[in-house]
């Protein structure tokens, strides 16, 4: 009965192992199927793919096929030119900072260069060196930018003439500016002299022109004294910087008053007015005030100059 019992077990066992091989077996069997099969669908579905990826990341320099360097059209090189015009006018106030624009389009490895044109040439600038004895003279250029300008320091009327920008193209290709260098100064609107009655309003306006910058100030002065903040003194004061011009008010005018008014702006020739303040009832004072005043016995002394040379002449005449 043991050795049935034995028997039975290991037929079973048998059975059972060779069951186990023949799964184990067929797994591995399935595996390598599966495998197969997805490495077949990956290389019929995907080669499209992949090769576009690589002539595409060797397109703009091998042939795809025989791995040879392709012929790439590149861009044409633009040709230079100048974005400011030719004889172009700037101009700039005595004292002042003048700037000269030179707009390059497509230098390249080109050269920018200005020249004083004169007599005698004179070298300024190549690049951003300045080569004049002058340190007035100085080319502003940023990175990235197009624009080589020329920068006047303290200009001076000698300044003033025919400047040329040249680019160190084959042959070399020029643009030329010419500077105004002018004189700014300031005006009181109407007569040098002015009559006011006591009591009444002055009002003087001053205005800056042929002004290429803004002034960095403009004082009234009554005679040696500066009077833009003489509230107390019944003086009412405003300016407009950035307009060039200024106005001055005295609501009440007295006595006190009068005398030489003057505006003072900055890189700018002074204008005076003469103000009397007199009493409408006395017009004596008025005939006084008009005899005695500078532009009068001006007017006197040349008159007398003028009688005197017309009897000097007539009396050679006569002999």
């Amino acid at each position: 009965m043991v050795h049935e019992g034995t028997g039975l077990w290991h037929a079973a066992g048998s059975s059972a192992s060779r069951w186990l091989m023949i799964i184990i077996h067929g797994y591995r069997a399935t595996t390598l199927v599966l495998y197969v099969l997805l490495n077949v669908l990956v290389r019929t579905e995907y080669p499209a793919a992949v090769t576009a990826e690589i002539v595409d990341v060797n397109m703009n320099s091998l042939d795809g096929t025989t791995g040879k360097p392709l012929d790439v059209d590149l861009p044409p090189t633009l040709p230079m030119s100048f974005g400011t015009e030719n004889s172009t006018s700037v101009s700039a106030q005595s004292g002042s900072k003048a700037l000269m624009p030179c707009v390059v389009h497509n230098l390249g490895e080109g050269t920018v260069s200005w020249i004083k044109r004169k007599n005698v040439q004179e070298l300024l600038t190549v690049g951003l060196t300045t080569y004049a004895n002058d340190e007035r003279f100085q080319a502003i250029h940023f990175h990235h930018s197009e624009d080589w300008t020329l920068q006047i320091k303290y200009v001076q009327p000698r300044d003033a003439g025919l400047y040329e920008c040249q680019v160190s193209t084959h042959p070399p290709t020029s643009i030329f500016l010419y500077l105004e260098v002018v004189e700014a100064r300031a005006e009181i609107a109407g007569p040098a002299e002015k009559f006011v009655r006591p009591g009444s309003t002055l009002q003087l306006h001053c205005l800056v022109k042929k002004s290429t910058e803004v002034p960095s100030y403009l004082f009234w002065y009554h005679n040696l004294r500066m009077i833009n903040y003489d509230v107390e003194q019944g003086v009412n004061v405003s300016t407009d910087l950035a307009g060039r011009e200024s106005w001055l008010e005295v609501p009440r005018a007295s006595d006190r008053h009068s005398g030489n008014y003057t505006c003072k702006a900055s890189n700018a020739q002074t204008a005076r007015v003469l103000v009397h303040v007199f009493k409408g009832d006395n017009p004596a004072a008025m005939q006084h005030s008009m005899a005695t005043s500078p532009s009068m016995m001006a007017c006197t002394a040349l008159l007398t100059m003028f009688v005197t040379l017309k009897l000097a002449l007539q009396t050679n005449w006569c002999l």
